[in-house]
């Protein structure tokens, strides 16, 4: 149950509306930064093996099998061990995440505003992310001026724009630390319930063998 859990929370946060019309978006050659997947990807091979080591646990418990239930230990001492990777991960590339698709959309919107070669792929970048995220520009600045002269990419009333409309740098940084947060409990849950099945997989062990023995 717990595998099959964490595996819906990980595919949810992969196919999330929000997050996957921004990192599939291309400046040109250049993609946008999915760095942020690496730690989606880790929770859903971990949910994935949970439910089937669950199934094990449960089989070798029924069967009072020492052998099923070694390899149900150290299933789930190599999972622990992925969870404590993906959680330093998230910790580590908590800021940079956020930072990296800052940039990407603040490149975008420079080539639109100048006018640049790619200007015209570049626009459409710089929609998506406004559409998206409701927001328009990197500042309050931006956010403000950009809908007066460039209604094209903003919405055209500039002072509910800067009422209602945050500038982009701080939807995307609510975005990701959202999503991360919800990747950071998951981890915890899953450790937590990990330690549990390990001592319970121990006990067991332990009450096979002194069992046998008598």
């Amino acid at each position: 149950l717990a595998g099959g859990i964490i595996l819906g929370v990980a595919l949810w946060l992969r196919h999330d509306s929000q997050t996957t019309n921004i990192l599939y978006l291309q400046l040109g050659e250049k993609q946008a930064p999915n760095t942020f997947y690496v730690g989606i990807y880790i929770l859903i091979a971990v949910g994935a093996v949970m439910m089937f080591v669950g199934f094990l646990g449960c089989y070798g418990a029924i069967q009072e099998s020492q052998c099923l239930l070694g390899t149900f230990f150290t299933c789930l001492v190599i999972l622990f061990a992925c969870e404590v990777a993906a959680g330093i991960w998230g910790f580590v590339n908590k800021d940079q995440i956020a930072k990296d698709v800052k940039q990407f959309y603040d490149q975008a919107l420079q080539q639109t505003l100048m006018g640049e070669p790619d200007a015209n792929n570049a626009k459409a970048v710089v929609k998506t992310f406004h559409e998206t995220l409701n927001c328009c520009g990197s500042d309050i600045m931006t956010a403000t001026f950009t809908p007066v002269w460039r209604d094209d990419l903003c919405r055209k009333d500039a002072l509910k724009s800067f009422f209602e409309n945050a500038n982009c740098h701080k939807k995307i940084d609510e975005l990701f630390s959202g999503k991360l947060y919800l990747i950071g409990i998951a981890a915890v849950v899953v450790a937590v319930i990990m330690i549990f099945e390990m001592i319970l997989s121990m006990v067991l062990c332990c009450g096979i063998r002194n069992s046998s023995v008598y």
